[in-house]
């Protein structure tokens, strides 16, 4: 098999460690049931760039219990589990191309490997993959059914294509489910950038100024989360609505430019680029402590802190020592990546079911209704979305009520009066 990993005597933890995940993912395991007994993705070919995670293996066996061919890469160099793709390929026989740490020419071509596959369907994280595929690869483009999205940071790309006219295939953005941006994007990217942070530093968040730049719904868990952990959050937006809302929810909002002077914790999550930058550095504290929980390294300056640094050193694993020349030292987690995935395990396995549910029923709707779709970015369908949430309720054991006939009624009429 067609492949490249690390080490594949890491298969065995891999495995079990799947397995733990597998066990809160009730959602996508009704769906993979399904899936085994219907194979409604017989015969499609299925290239997938997303995080190698323990969630992402359950989401890739599904759709190969559905009967898809699945090849999968890592959409960040930092956010390989090598010992679950060791697992993939040696017991579940996924050929994985993907190594924690590779450097630029590996990982792109560990996208051109997936891409030689001649995909049906192609599933991204970040849109590196289908950028990939329409710059270098077009007339493989006009034979792809259609693709997915898991990002913000992604389906900003796509659209900017689709409004230009080049994108070659329609796109689903499954980062724009509810049951996607509303728990994966707030309480997953909430709870798992505090847990890379403080496996990172084992810094005490009470009683600190912890600075989160971006007020989307990652913004928002952040900020959630470290002020239950006592910090005084202050939060950065070029947003006016947004900023009104952090400030409604009781958080300070101000300028980078002021925020840097108070900051003992630093987190982008916008989707932007250099959004701390060289004046942000040059006013931080002795002992700054910055990181990013945005999708790509570029939101943080690096090359700017390079050029104010005198030197440079890695003081703890996934924390890199930055010493001015005033003296200051600032520390960068994880090489300025994804810190929830490059210094922990990403978000828990019980919000992933969620999202990747979504990929997974969204790929069999590529599969049965491509002829309809134009070559645009669209919304999960609704009737997706809300299935994926009556799953997990029912999963959790909550029922709901229904409406009753006379209610039905009343909502679509404009009989009714006061």
């Amino acid at each position: 098999m067609d492949y490249h990993v690390k080490d594949l005597s890491l298969a065995k933890e891999g495995r079990n460690r799947i397995e733990w995940a597998e066990m809160d993912m009730p959602v996508l395991r009704s769906i993979r049931e399904r899936f085994s007994k219907e194979k409604p993705l017989e015969g499609v070919r299925i290239s997938a760039c997303l995080h190698v995670t323990t969630e992402t293996a359950n989401l890739v066996l599904t759709l190969k219990e559905g009967g898809a061919e699945v090849y999968l890469t890592a959409s960040n160099p930092l956010s390989t589990q090598d010992d679950v793709a060791a697992a993939l390929v040696k017991h579940y026989g996924i050929p994985v191309f993907a190594i924690r740490g590779e450097d630029r020419d590996t990982y792109y071509s560990h996208l051109k490997a997936v891409i030689d596959k001649k995909p049906h369907i192609v599933i991204d994280d970040g849109a590196d993959l289908i950028s990939t595929i329409h710059r270098e690869y077009p007339e493989l483009a006009e034979e792809v059914l259609g693709g997915m999205e898991e990002t913000t940071t992604g389906v900003i790309r796509l659209k900017a294509m689709a409004k230009d006219g080049v994108l070659k295939f329609p796109i689903i953005a499954v980062n724009d489910a509810y049951t996607k941006h509303m728990f994966d994007n707030r309480y997953g990217t909430g709870q798992s950038t505090i847990d890379g942070i403080l496996r990172a530093t084992n810094r005490l968040i009470a009683g600190s100024y912890f600075v989160v730049a971006g007020y989307g719904w990652c913004g928002k868990g952040v900020a959630q989360r470290v002020k239950g952990l006592g910090a005084t959050v202050i939060v950065t937006e070029v947003d006016p609505i947004k900023a009104l809302e952090a400030r409604m929810d009781g958080f300070l909002v101000m300028p980078m430019s002021e925020a840097a002077k108070l900051g003992d914790f630093f987190v982008t999550v916008t989707g932007n680029t250099s959004v701390i930058r060289k004046e942000h550095f040059e006013v931080m504290k002795d002992g700054a402590i910055v990181s990013n929980s945005g999708h790509f390294n570029v939101e943080i300056d690096l090359d700017a802190l390079e050029e104010v640094s005198v030197s440079k050193r890695e003081i703890r694993k996934e924390v890199e020592e930055y010493r001015l020349s005033d003296g200051r030292r600032i520390y960068v987690l994880a090489q300025g990546r994804l810190v929830n995935l490059a210094a922990a395990e990403g978000h828990p396995a019980s919000v992933m079911d969620m999202s990747f549910a979504n990929q997974a029923l969204s790929a069999e709707y590529i599969r049965t209704r491509a002829e309809e779709l134009e070559r645009e970015v669209y919304k999960v369908p609704d009737e997706i979305d809300r299935e994926v949430a009556r799953l997990k309720l029912r999963a959790m054991g909550i029922e709901i009520d229904e409406l009753t006939p006379e209610q039905v009624k009343y909502l679509s009429s404009w009989e009714f009066g006061t």
